[in-house]
């Protein structure tokens, strides 16, 4: 946990009332049926809940392709050597 100072706390007490007359000052800006109708969405959108998780890559794929002359090396043939002990 993060401690800040009475100044810091202060500081961040006066943004966030700021904040909230920025708010309350353009939301009476606009006009009522355009409030109305932000109103309505942004409660479909609380009500509908997270987005599902969108599925994950297949098992060993790559996220992106190498940078052009970073491509891994191929792997060596093992070969027997001609010597057998």
């Amino acid at each position: 946990m993060t401690k800040r100072s009475k100044y810091e706390r202060a500081q961040r007490g006066a943004e966030s009332d700021r904040t909230k007359q920025i708010e309350a000052a353009w939301a009476a800006s606009v006009p009522a049926d355009t409030a109305k109708a932000f109103a309505r969405e942004v409660e479909a959108v609380i009500a509908r809940g997270p987005m599902p998780r969108q599925p994950d890559m297949a098992p060993g794929t790559l996220p992106r392709p190498p940078r052009p002359g970073r491509e891994p090396k191929v792997k060596k043939e093992e070969t027997r050597s001609r010597r057998s002990y």
